[in-house]
């Protein structure tokens, strides 16, 4: 192996144009019938060889483990063997597969073993583990065992929920994974919610109320509302989803149409905050009572208290995440509801308050001496080169050209593991599942880039400028093209930039 590494290289670096495969498999012929060290083998010996030149390799894909995943001890023991680090690998290699040689069959007991528990623990094992297979099974029992359907809800799935929520909260659990526990409840309520009804039309309870869920104009983040809107469900609250890119005048006519009882706005990215200011200005102009959850990654209780609550008359508050949802729900429609609202409302004045008193702490320059200030550029002594063209050109670039410049870290935090790539991806904490997300995502960029599903096109311009009016911008765009020349630019209507000064004082 260490002869191949070697050899790519030299190929590579004097044949650049040459493309190497080699067949990985082989590598691992030895260690037939176990699969943990064979994986573990393909993975390593693929790192190594793609890190000397290697362009193609010839191995089952369904063979192969993540390299950052492998075990420490087994990697240790691979890579010895590949990189040929010690004369003792070999042996020690084969003495180590001993140990995990048994492998699946522990894996086939393990399941065996959590699946001899009590229904509640084999209901909470299936959420926390995102283990879907048996969930319907278990929530049957459950439901032979209860007074009525909605208990297995309120009981057993949402104990096995607020373990979820419990490990999310201490960090000890994932985004990713709490996706899958997402779409094990979501399978299990699916399967309850026929009985549920059934038992509705013989005399059950009403349900809990009714709350519109929708993520904002301009955003088509989903994952935080779809796993809310579940939890609430759950909790026999009836769910009006209306998805995501929702605009305001939407929202507004779908909460009068199904009289709602509480409005749920969700937003990932920042422009999503500005969406919820405007709406909540929209709900008030319209004299609009119903009482506004806000949800989201960028959200936050500092700005609702600040920027989303002075704009709406009613209840408007921010929910941190799923698991207090229920409990902010069922305050807002509880018959103290008065007291709860008149509680958030007093929290945020006072926080808003105190927020805008630290604002006015800072120090301000005069307009006049915030001018003084501004770059002074020596005009006398400079002339400026002409550009090669003015006006605009629109470019197509291959998507291969652009991947290598894709910026990771924010994907990351899309999935609320925060980190920068690519170090995440060996992060103690968060490295398992950055691995895990990251693969997938490349598998979606191979498939877009395979069957060209985008087109990279973009514009930029070169126009004359002028600073005016102290603060302005003017620019000239260019004259219309005429008999085939290029435009020299001046004789079309210029277009002037209104900026600001900035005028906080700096030591």
């Amino acid at each position: 192996a260490l002869d191949f590494f070697r050899g790519t290289k030299w190929v590579r670096e004097s044949l650049p144009h040459a493309h190497i495969s080699g067949g990985v498999s082989n590598v691992s012929f030895s260690f037939r019938g176990n699969d943990t060290v064979r994986e573990a083998m393909h993975s390593v010996f693929l790192y190594h060889a793609i890190k000397n030149g290697m362009t193609m390799g010839i191995v089952n894909p369904e063979m192969l483990s993540i390299y950052d995943e492998i075990p420490k001890d087994l990697l240790e023991h691979v890579e010895d063997v590949i990189l040929n680090r010690r004369d003792d690998a070999t042996e020690r290699l084969l003495d180590f597969a001993e140990n995990v040689k048994g492998d699946i069959k522990s894996t086939e007991k393990e399941v065996q073993e959590w699946r001899n528990g009590t229904v509640q623990e084999r209901i909470t094992h299936s959420l926390v583990k995102g283990v879907d297979a048996f969930i319907e099974l278990d929530v049957e029992e459950a439901r032979l065992a209860a007074t009525k359907p909605i208990e297995v809800i309120e009981i057993n799935l949402m104990t096995g929920m607020n373990v979820v929520g419990d490990l999310f909260g201490s960090g000890k659990m994932f985004l990713p994974q709490v996706v899958k526990s997402a779409r094990v409840m979501k399978k299990a309520v699916a399967y309850l919610l026929p009985y549920i009804e059934a038992s509705k039309q013989v005399g059950d309870k009403q349900g809990n109320g009714k709350i519109l869920m929708a993520t904002v104009k301009g955003d088509v983040h989903d994952i935080g509302k779809n796993i809310v809107s579940v939890v609430l469900a759950c909790n026999n609250y009836e769910i009006i989803d209306l998805g995501v890119m929702v605009p305001p005048e939407k929202i507004i006519a779908a909460a009068i149409e199904h009289n709602v009882d509480i409005i749920g706005l969700s937003g990932l990215i920042t422009p999503s905050l500005d969406e919820m200011v405007y709406l909540a200005k929209e709900l008030d102009k319209r004299g609009m009572k119903i009482p506004v959850m806000i949800g989201g990654a960028t959200t936050s209780r500092a700005h609702t208290a600040v920027k989303i609550a002075p704009q709406y008359r009613e209840t408007v508050i921010h929910v941190n995440d799923a698991s207090r949802a229920v409990t902010v729900a069922g305050n807002l429609l509880d018959h103290n509801k008065d007291q709860y609202t008149s509680d958030i409302r007093a929290d945020y004045d006072a926080f808003r308050e105190s927020f805008l008193n630290r604002s006015r702490d800072k120090n301000f320059l005069s307009i006049e001496d915030a001018r003084k200030n501004k770059l002074q550029l020596d005009w006398a002594n400079f002339t400026p080169v002409k550009p090669n063209f003015i006006g605009t050109k629109v470019i197509e670039v291959d998507l291969d050209v652009l991947v290598p410049y894709i910026d990771w870290t924010p994907f990351f935090r899309t999935w609320e593991l925060f980190g920068k790539y690519p170090a995440i991806l060996t992060d103690e904490v968060v490295g398992e599942q950055a691995t895990s997300v990251f693969a997938d995502a490349q598998e979606m960029l191979a498939v877009i880039l395979k069957e060209k599903k985008l087109q990279a096109k973009g514009i930029y311009g070169i126009f004359p400028a002028n600073t005016i009016n102290d603060d302005d911008i003017e620019l000239i765009p260019p004259a219309p093209e005429k008999s085939g020349q290029a435009p020299e630019g001046g004789a079309a209507p210029s277009v002037v930039f209104l900026t600001l000064r900035q005028q906080a004082q700096k030591t």
